[in-house]
């Protein structure tokens, strides 16, 4: 668990923590933005996916969570490489003269995958 350096987890959370069998990693010391790219990768899914959803077990919430992380790292555009899909798989290039657009839903059609196919 990553935490920062607030006095509200008191005295006794990292012994009850350890107790429990988590790590717990504190983020350095006035370094205010160390824990930003964390909190905004785990808000992606929080806003994006989970926020939607009503988890039933953690069976559930782990195949949501693994839907969602293929989605995110095989479909959706991101902002931080120009728009371009993080992880591309090797496919070959198809003009896109002719082509037609398929969607494909995920997550129940909360979200859709857009590719080319071959007309």
């Amino acid at each position: 668990m990553i935490r920062d350096n607030d006095r509200n987890y008191g005295a006794s959370f990292s012994p009850v923590a350890f107790g429990t069998g988590i790590d717990v990693l504190r983020t350095p010391y006035r370094a205010p933005k160390a824990n930003a790219i964390c909190e905004r990768f785990l808000g992606s899914p929080q806003r994006e996916c989970l926020d939607h959803f009503i988890i039933l077990s953690e069976c559930h919430l782990y195949r949501i969570v693994k839907e969602y992380t293929g989605y995110f790292n095989y479909s959706r555009p991101h902002q931080g490489v120009d728009q371009q899909v993080h992880c591309q798989f090797a496919c070959p290039e198809i003009s896109a003269a002719g082509d037609q657009v398929v969607s494909f839903p995920v997550l129940s059609g909360l979200h859709h995958d857009y590719q080319r196919c071959a007309a």
